[in-house]
């Protein structure tokens, strides 16, 4: 039995589910521990843990974001079966198809999450947690000053984001902020997944999609977008964005404004992990217009 089993089942067995069997490592995530829980009756659950977590509420907060995507915005998610300080276990799910059909059938399911859950003000009642870090959701009623403040500026104190960017990196970064207005358009808030990468979409067992591991917060819908846009989706996902686009009435430059978006995330990879998989070159290179003022 390896390490992560022996881990896992300890933490199950401490959780209360004393007829899990057997565990199986499950590989894609970044930040936790997870696997694949043979139950004594013959079923399974998805189970995951960190080694040290980050805070007592993390799995509680992520497992209210599940039933918000799925109660709110009407995204299928997988059930919680427990959540506390220690393990999160989930009911199972499958692995997506990729085909052209289910990645339409997504952007329906994601069109319709952005666009019936509108709110007034960007935040959401509580902090959560993206990976191992804290994600600030204090209510605002701006959408620019939620996004400078809450999504890219709060990272620059973390110590690899103070290593991998200079005082002219960071400086750009905060032009950038200041001139946001004038960058993106304005966009009213809505239910989003927050951390929605190529790997955490799914399908249910009915087949259709489901969302895993959630930062959920009333923020702009083209955060979520700018993040699977940008994180190699399969070919077959082309249509997901021209369905996307055709449903929530994207207009033509919504490309061009990717990589804003995006880097909120390439600085929460930086932040967290010792190789950030080209975050720090990918933020050099769209803060570059921004390091000299005009």
């Amino acid at each position: 039995m390896t390490d992560t089993t022996s881990f896992l089942l300890e933490r199950l067995h401490a959780a209360g589910l004393t007829d899990v069997v057997a565990v199986e490592p499950a590989a894609g995530g970044l930040a936790a521990i997870a696997g694949l829980a043979r139950r004594g009756d013959g079923t399974s659950v998805f189970v995951k843990a960190f080694d040290e977590p980050p805070s007592d509420d993390v799995f509680a907060a992520e497992a209210e974001g599940l039933v918000a995507l799925r109660e709110a915005g009407g995204v299928a998610t997988p059930e919680v079966v427990r959540a506390d300080r220690e393990v999160l276990v989930l009911s199972v799910l499958r692995p997506r198809p990729d085909s052209g059909a289910f990645w339409e059938r997504f952007a329906h399911a994601l069109a319709h999450l952005h666009t019936s859950t509108r709110h007034p003000r960007f935040g959401w009642h509580r902090d959560n947690w993206l990976g191992r870090r804290r994600q600030v959701n204090t209510w605002t009623e701006d959408g620019f000053e939620f996004f400078a403040r809450h999504r890219l500026l709060r990272w620059l104190d973390e110590h690899r984001v103070r290593e991998a960017l200079d005082a002219a990196d960071r400086a750009a970064l905060e032009r950038l902020c200041d001139r946001l207005p004038e960058l993106l358009p304005v966009r009213p808030a809505c239910l989003t997944h927050g951390d929605l990468w190529a790997l955490n979409v799914m399908a249910a067992p009915d087949g259709r999609p489901a969302l895993i591991d959630p930062a959920v917060s009333y923020a702009w819908a083209e955060v979520d977008l700018a993040h699977l846009w940008t994180t190699a989706p399969p070919p077959e996902a082309q249509v997901f964005f021209e369905r996307y686009a055709e449903l929530t009435g994207l207009d033509r430059d919504w490309r061009a404004r990717m990589p804003i978006l995006q880097l909120r995330q390439h600085l929460a990879v930086i932040a967290q992990f010792d190789s950030d998989w080209g975050a720090a070159g990918l933020v050099r290179a769209t803060l570059a217009p921004f390091r000299r003022r005009r």
